[in-house]
């Protein structure tokens, strides 16, 4: 099968450091002016970043292909150097077909203008014939969802019609390749799943998408190989599942000892010193068995007695996934005239969960705000054995939930 996109040791460099102002002031002139004749100006210190090193990759036409990594790792760079909005310091890339991109929220999109002058704007932009908008105008206004504010100028619009409309736009350019970035979390989940099913429906007529998120779900449920991109170089490509178990096994992990954690947010009212699991007034552990009654404690610190607490954990998978939160508000149990440290107890049926590894993410407010929001407080292994009675093992491909269920013959 051809190569749609072929990248060569792509690699880009960016110079870092003081710029010299576009305008001054008189004075300002002069002192540089004196500086520079008396040998006393202050040189300019300049640092290298390199956003891209030596990064080569493939992608065959009809392909899928999913792009992650953390913010700043140099996937939005990889990007623009294929769409050439910049050009690579070394290496080179090769791209055989039409091009359709969303990089950015409404790209080429002027906000004193209605939605319907952007988008035959945008469209001559992306390489669309006049003719051709006016047929698919239709079709786009639809997708998008935004009929009535068609004529509305585009900078009275939300960030979500904003996205919609950029979104649909590039989806009906229908090119042979597609390079979308992180921009559909902007969307209300309906059109996060229109958004995806055109995009399937893409690769499904034989045309290439390149897909950046960090949405590691939605990586997996549309892509068929990926590519892990850490601090501008290639550390991963293959398939899709491969690459995101190399690729979650990497994150940090923390024990349940959060006292000392700064990567958390909130007013700092109380704080999170600890979370864990346990057997019904057992030991902590880190290893479970799913179905079985199980204690979520999570231990906090403040300076002063507490007026109205709240408490939410989500559990998550490793690529954070999320499968289930547990909180004192849905519970209905008010956690009044707390103390200024404790531990909160949340008791659980059981855990009906597949075969895996999971985190918790932990979030306290007090009188109605975030006082402390933590992820990956701690991580624990779920055994799914004895869940079922018949002994059965349903496997990790059958999904995170274990459900307990009846199957009988039904009458006519």
């Amino acid at each position: 099968m051809a190569q749609a996109i072929e990248a060569h040791a792509l690699s880009k460099r960016y110079q870092l450091g003081q710029m010299q102002a576009a305008y001054g002031t008189l004075r300002d002139s002069l002192v540089r002016t004196a500086g520079r004749l008396t040998g006393r100006e202050a040189p300019q210190e300049r640092q290298e970043i390199w956003a891209l090193r030596d990064v080569s990759f493939n992608v065959r036409e009809g392909e899928v292909l999913g792009l992650i990594g953390r913010n700043g790792a140099g996937k939005s760079t990889l990007l623009k150097i294929l769409t050439r909005i910049t050009a690579p310091t070394t290496g080179h890339a090769v791209i055989r077909g039409r091009v359709g991109s969303l990089l950015e929220v409404g790209t080429g999109f002027n906000p004193e203008l209605t939605g319907r002058e952007n988008v035959f704007l945008n469209g001559s932009i992306l390489g669309m014939k006049r003719r051709e908008i006016q047929r698919k105008l239709p079709d786009i206004v639809d997708f998008a969802g935004i009929d009535k504010f068609i004529d509305t100028p585009v900078k009275r619009y939300s960030s979500g019609m904003y996205v919609r409309l950029a979104f649909s736009v590039a989806a009906h350019l229908e090119p042979e390749i597609l390079l979308v970035d992180e921009v559909l979390a902007v969307g209300d989940a309906e059109f996060q799943q229109r958004c995806l099913g055109r995009m399937e429906d893409f690769s499904g007529t034989g045309r290439t998408v390149l897909f950046v998120s960090h949405n590691m779900q939605t990586i997996n449920q549309l892509c068929n190989r990926a590519i892990w991109i850490e601090r501008g170089r290639l550390l991963a490509a293959g398939d899709v599942e491969e690459v995101l178990s190399t690729y979650a096994a990497s994150q940090q992990t923390f024990g349940g000892d959060a006292a000392h954690r700064t990567d958390r947010l909130g007013n700092g009212r109380v704080q999170v010193t600890e979370t864990f699991l346990r057997e019904p007034g057992g030991q902590p552990t880190s290893a479970v068995s799913a179905g079985k009654p199980m204690e979520l404690v999570v231990r906090f610190a403040g300076e002063d007695e507490l007026g109205r607490l709240a408490v939410l954990v989500t559990i998550e998978t490793l690529l954070r996934e999320r499968i289930a939160t547990v909180s004192n508000a849905l519970s209905g149990d008010q956690l009044t005239s707390v103390p200024a440290t404790g531990e909160l107890v949340c008791s659980l049926d059981g855990l009906p969960l597949n075969e895996g590894d999971y985190m918790l993410t932990v979030r306290l407010e007090v009188d109605g705000q975030t006082a402390d929001f933590i992820a990956d407080t701690s991580r624990f292994h779920v055994d799914p054995a004895g869940f079922y009675s018949t002994r059965a093992l349903p496997g990790a491909r059958s999904g995170a939930l274990l459900l307990d269920h009846r199957w009988r013959l039904g009458s006519d």
